[in-house]
């Protein structure tokens, strides 16, 4: 009987897709597509990869870079720390390992950010280590080959699950095998409506055969999601747009907004008069309220933020919105959220 693996291998040759970085054994830049694809599909994730290879050839001048330059590059992509530790690792390779890729798996795990599944990725495709790598299509993939019913999220699901990885992977080509039963997860055996019918591994499946494809894989729950509500206040003076950077560690640190009031429960404009904020910027001078804009709901992971922005006009600033203030025109060399970024490129934003 055929093993899992030569049959994985097999369906890889006809149906593996053709990426750039499989064409590869430079470990900056899978590392740089494996850092892209978390949380991002391939088909947006090849027009950033680009972009970064295009300006940060190597790992050198990635590390020489700016935090708002890769920033700016990232806008879009969402799950900003990303970003912030890809910049951080790779001026950790050249200072820790003299600018060279490390080689070792417990090097590439120590680099920030990097975690179990994208050091075995990198060691795996770039060195022919045999490291099996364990993603969301490897659980679905294994969880219903052998119809196993651990919850993936559950220490002892994620354990039992390396382990089998480990054993069904290809040791003589451990790079491809890994790339072979993600793609397979990803174009076959996919979450919903799988390719049943046309699978090779159908004579193999545990869980086709017991008609529990649909229960596997198996999570323990749901993580709670958190409302917000944030009032942007976008407020130009002539020729000048105050904007400021997120600090702290919150969603989107590091990027560029204009100023923020958050509030426990849906408020409007009248019910944020009195904040400290709004009086610093607004109090002492006169102002005209052009618009307010309500954004969609903006769904992150483990929040929806509820936005409204207040479109307000000035003749002058005050000193605190004066060290706020930059050219209307440099407003496009910020990065911001992708809900700011969506609204500047409507009508109400003018």
């Amino acid at each position: 009987m055929e093993r899992i693996s030569d049959l994985l291998l097999d369906w890889y040759a006809r149906e593996g897709r053709d990426l750039p970085w499989r064409r590869t054994h430079d470990p900056y830049r899978i590392w740089l597509s494996e850092v892209i694809l978390q949380q991002t599909r391939v088909a947006q994730g090849m027009a950033y990869y680009e972009r970064f290879t295009a300006r940060f050839p190597d790992v050198a001048s990635l590390a020489a870079s700016s935090e708002d330059e890769v920033l700016r590059l990232w806008q879009g992509l969402g799950y900003y720390s990303r970003a912030r530790n890809l910049l951080t690792a790779a001026r950790e390779v050249v200072e820790r390992f003299g600018g060279a890729f490390p080689r070792r798996l417990d090097e590439v795990r120590s680099l920030r950010g990097v975690g179990d599944y994208t050091a075995a990725a990198i060691c795996s495709a770039a060195y022919d280590e045999p490291c099996a790598v364990v993603d969301g299509n490897v659980y679905r993939v294994l969880s219903r080959l052998f119809d196993i019913d651990l919850a993936i999220d559950s220490t002892a699901g994620r354990r039992a699950f390396a382990r089998l990885a480990q054993e069904q992977l290809d040791p003589s080509a451990p790079g491809r095998y890994n790339q072979a039963i993600m793609d397979f997860g990803a174009l076959q055996c996919t979450p919903s409506a799988p390719r049943c019918d046309c699978c090779p591994l159908s004579g193999r499946c545990l869980a086709l055969a017991a008609g529990t494809v649909a229960e596997r894989p198996v999570k323990q729950g749901r993580t709670r999601i958190r409302d917000r509500w944030f009032h942007y206040l976008h407020i130009t003076s002539g020729d000048r747009v105050l904007l400021r950077r997120r600090e702290g560690r919150d969603i989107w640190q590091g990027l560029y907004e204009f100023p923020m009031i958050e509030t426990p429960a849906p408020a409007d404009l009248t019910d944020l008069s009195d904040d400290p904020l709004f009086v610093a910027l607004l109090g002492p001078v006169p102002w005209r309220l052009l618009r307010t804009v309500a954004l969609p709901v903006h769904q992150l992971s483990h929040q929806r933020i509820h936005a409204r922005l207040y479109r307000i006009e000035t003749p002058e600033l005050t000193p605190e919105a004066a060290t706020l203030a930059v050219p209307t025109s440099e407003l496009g060399d910020h990065a911001l959220p992708r809900l700011l970024d969506r609204y500047l490129s409507s009508p109400e934003a003018i």
